[in-house]
């Protein structure tokens, strides 16, 4: 017999990055004795090395907890960690699509920040029931009164009865428990009808093939069931349902308002649609649950092996990162630069860091990454349009009639003291200022940004002109018309297609000077001169030059007439013209990586 749907609470902890979401999920597993004193470790919910290392959740995770409450019954709690990173909005949003109520997590000494509006605003969107929590109440730099009145005035929710918290050293905990169970709503379902479920994560698993992690809203789902994807429209068999308690546990079915999971001989990831809905393959229902969108990828970026014999194992590496995460996209590509390699999209910055920090760990790849670029939409003079992510396919001058790029709509909240810094800087990334208001001592503003801007080293830039104090979340808005021109960088004379970028006419001769003062202090001189040199379609807008490397070929010359060292030094200055034109430079792998960072 399945739990009755009054005795289960759904809920997901939201919170801007480092304010303790992943702590307090710790604390709660550890009160509800989901895992033992000794299995416990820090961050018991972030599987990935990545994750503990950098103290971020990338990947939702899901686990069922029981608590006996103060009124005597016996409560399921389903509990979903998300993440804070706006990267990795598409995971929170699919988090709260499968529940009914959120905590709300706020750090008692730094208060709202940009992620915890946009999470919150996300699940607002999903009619939730929202308990607020302030965390880290231990600290001396707490403040909790003047926290609530922020959290009143800026997101405009009741803050008097938040609960004050230290997730670290577990005060206050069972109140939180108390709550989820005392404020959150039950979930609805009809245990008798279709069986209709959100699919809510997939992952990979060596054993099993695919795992589904579902949320059944009516119905229930059974071992042995043949189910239908509606998105897809492929049908399986069950093989296993189970619970997540973070252990695996089989479990005969699941009914209305339970999460869990279930295996079908699934074979790849990019077979289970997020969002998609699962229904009875004989008995189909008549529509399917309001999904996701499915996540876009916004940066794209080419990914090649240092070493041109490692490709074969990068494409294999690609492929397994793919079967586990569904939002990264990859394509071949050739680079006269750098060999085969593939053209990758991501969700954002963070992402693509992600992603190639695990292609460098778990696969043993070195890897070179070329600058990052957005979606550009071109009309052509024959009224087509085309989209392009790559500056190398861009058309001919002649051919284009408009180019339009994406914007984003960017929030930032930053202590008074760097507002200047913060505005400068956005103004310098050919921003407009939407409005400027104040939150507390800290001022909030909120700016449209064309995207190409802030996939560089807008996100670096902020933290270090704000000390690390400013938080920042965007949304993408629309496209807008662009002056765009393609950057290319000739060395010797030979174009770099690794180099090449789209950027705005206005910034185009600074962005080529620079990476041209970059490249001369990163090329190492060779025997003859090499011109490094930027341009735009035939005109050379910034040049620099490595000197040449001098062998003393006089060394042997001792005494006797002067024409004889002149002789040979004419004898050099021919061999270093031929050797010139035919002539080969090797540019250093590190010299891609930091002529690509540079910041104009």
């Amino acid at each position: 017999m399945s739990t009755p749907t009054s005795q289960i609470r759904n809920f997901a902890i939201i919170a801007h990055i480092d304010h303790g979401k992943s702590t307090l999920a710790d604390r709660l597993i550890q009160l509800t004795g989901g895992l033992e004193l000794r299995e416990m470790k820090e961050q018991v919910l972030d599987s990935m090395d990545i994750e503990r290392e950098r103290g971020i959740t990338i990947k939702a995770q899901t686990v069922r907890l029981y608590y006996k409450a103060r009124d005597g019954k016996d409560y399921v709690l389903n509990l979903i960690d998300t993440p804070g990173h706006v990267d990795f909005a598409y995971e929170v949003n699919r988090s709260l699509a499968a529940c009914e109520g959120s905590l709300l997590v706020v750090d008692a000494s730094q208060g709202v920040e940009a992620q915890t509006l946009a999470n919150v605003y996300q699940a607002i969107n999903n009619n939730h029931e929202i308990v607020p929590i302030l965390n880290k109440i231990d600290l001396p730099a707490a403040e909790p009164e003047k926290v609530k009145a922020q959290i009143e005035e800026v997101i405009g929710i009741d803050a008097s009865n938040a609960i004050e918290i230290s997730a670290k050293t577990g005060l206050n905990i069972p109140e939180v428990l108390e709550a989820i169970v005392t404020r959150l709503p039950a979930p609805k379902g009809d245990e008798n009808a279709t069986l209709k479920a959100l699919l809510v994560d997939s992952w990979y698993d060596v054993y099993l093939g695919v795992v589904v992690l579902v949320r059944v809203v009516d119905g229930t789902l059974k071992k042995g069931q043949r189910i239908r994807m509606m998105g897809t429209k492929a049908a399986y068999d069950i093989e296993q349902v189970g619970i997540i308690t973070p252990k695996k546990v089989a479990v005969e079915a699941l009914g209305p308002g339970e999460i869990g999971f279930f295996t079908a001989s699934i074979k790849e990831v990019a077979d289970t649609r997020v969002g998609d809905t699962i229904t009875d393959d004989r008995k189909p229902v008549d529509a399917p649950l309001p999904g996701f969108r499915p996540s876009q990828p916004v940066v794209f970026c080419g990914l090649f092996p240092v070493d041109a014999a490692q490709f074969e194992q990068l494409r294999g590496a690609v492929s397994k990162l793919r079967l586990n995460d569904a939002s990264f996209t990859y394509e071949m590509e050739t680079s006269a630069a750098l060999g085969f390699g593939f053209r990758c999209g991501f969700l954002g910055l963070l992402h693509l860091e992600i992603v190639e920090e695990r292609l460098a760990r778990e696969f043993n790849l070195e890897l070179i990454a070329t600058a990052p670029s957005v979606i550009y939409e071109i009309d052509l003079t024959d009224n087509t349009t085309i989209e392009i992510h790559n500056p190398v396919d861009m058309p001919e001058v002649t051919r284009i009639k408009e180019i339009r790029e994406p914007w984003i709509r960017a929030v930032i909240i930053t202590p008074d003291e760097y507002l200047g810094s913060v505005l400068k800087l956005c103004q310098d990334r050919r921003g407009a200022q939407v409005e400027l208001t104040y939150v507390g001592a800290r001022a909030m503003v909120t700016y449209d940004l064309p995207l190409n801007e802030v996939v560089f080293d807008f996100y670096d830039r902020l933290k270090s002109v704000s000390r690390g104090y400013a938080s920042f979340d965007y949304h993408i808005t629309e496209r807008h018309p662009a002056d765009l021109v393609r950057l290319t960088i000739l060395v010797n004379g030979e174009p770099v297609d690794a180099l090449a970028m789209l950027v705005h006419r206005t910034r185009a001769e600074m962005r080529g000077r620079a990476m041209c003062e970059k490249l001369k202090e990163l090329i190492p001189p060779h025997m003859f001169q090499v011109p490094i040199q930027a341009a735009i379609g035939g005109k050379i807008i910034a040049r620099e030059t490595v000197r040449a490397l001098r062998k003393d070929v006089t060394a042997k010359c001792y005494g006797g007439d002067a024409t004889r060292k002149r002789k040979l030094l004419d004898k050099q200055k021919e061999g270093k013209k031929r050797m010139r034109q035919y002539g080969k430079v090797d540019i250093p792998q590190e010299a891609f990586i930091a002529a690509l960072k540079v910041d104009g």
